[in-house]
């Protein structure tokens, strides 16, 4: 069973902790809040300049980063974005997250 986490940010520190938990064991990543568009969020995990781009692998390693209106995809894993100032706001509960970061 894995431990589903919310992100809270999705600056630098964010991204990071995205990196290392997405597609780790025992993690699920399953929600995102920034006030920044999801288009922009996808476009900053994937060219990110101070930690290299998220798609750097060649081949059939490479990851794959979309983005929709209010989610983005990561290696064709829906991962929904809200946009909520004060984060005792969020349905956390709702979407059955065990770890906000």
């Amino acid at each position: 069973m894995s431990v589903k986490v919310a992100i809270n940010g999705f600056g630098r520190i964010g991204r990071l902790a995205f990196r290392q938990m997405f597609g780790a064991e025992g993690y699920e990543v399953v929600a995102i809040n920034d006030l920044t568009d999801p288009a922009m969020l996808a476009h900053l995990l994937k060219y990110d300049t101070a930690q290299k781009g998220y798609c750097g692998f060649i081949g059939e390693n490479a990851h794959t980063v979309e983005a929709g209106d209010d989610h983005i995809i990561v290696d064709g894993k829906k991962i929904t974005i809200y946009s909520e100032k004060n984060a005792a706001d969020l349905p956390w509960g709702e979407i059955g997250v065990d770890v906000v970061l």
